[in-house]
Formats: C-alpha cells, structure tokens, sequence
C-alpha cells in the first residue's frame, strides 16, 4: 500500500523552497514509500498549466528564487505518482479542468475521502 499525501497551502515565500518545500518533500516520500497527491485550496494551482513565474527585479536585484511548483509535480508525475485535484477549489479560482496538467485527474471535493482507508499512511503537507 501507498501513502497520500495532501497540500491545501500553496506557495509559502522563497526563503522555504531555499531548503525544503512540501512537493520536494513528496519526492523522497514516493522514492520511499510510494506516494499518490492530493492537492486542495490554493495549492491546485500547481496543476495548472501555466509558464513559470519570471524573476522580480527589486530596485537593483533580480529576485531569481521564485517557487517553480510544476517542475516538482512534473517530476512526481514522471515518477509514477497519482495527482488529483479538487475541482471545486478549481473553479473557486476561477480555473477550469482543461488547464491541467496531462496526467492530473480532477475529483469532487470530498469524494477523494473515500479512499483514504486504500492508504497505509496519510500526510499533509
């Protein structure tokens, strides 16, 4: 059996990806344990199929250090891990089930529940 883990909180500033963030954090869970994701709230934006965000130019320096969250979910993806996402968090942003990712299937909120008895372990992240 797998685990699951769940991410409701999107990014969280530059300075926790400088050393560990949640989806990374992913990475070394599947390559332990086996890992499906669940992503709810703001953070199933990182299913959204959208460029990287370009560095910020604060007075004379170039801010280069921005969250890139899709290459880790590509990543988990090319891994084999499952990714889901609430639809209802999507569409509360305004965002649609054809902006996804390929790969990433789109779930009821709360339907996903169900299957959480199917888990050895769940975490959120």
């Amino acid at each position: 059996m797998a685990s699951l883990a769940i991410v409701e909180r999107a990014y969280r500033g530059a300075v926790e990806v400088a050393y560990f963030d949640a989806l990374f954090l992913g990475i070394e869970i599947h390559r332990q344990l086996g890992l499906d994701l669940l992503l709810r709230g703001e953070a199933v934006t990182y299913a959204v199929d959208a460029p990287a965000p370009a560095p910020l130019l604060v007075g004379k320096r170039l801010v280069d250090t921005l969250d890139a969250p899709r290459a880790d979910l590509l990543r988990l993806r090319d891994l084999g891990v499952g990714i889901r996402v609430e639809r209802e968090d999507l569409a509360a942003l305004g965002l649609s089930e054809d902006r996804l990712i390929d790969g990433v299937e789109c779930v009821a909120a709360g339907e996903f529940a169900a299957h959480w008895p199917d888990y050895d372990r769940i975490f959120f992240l």
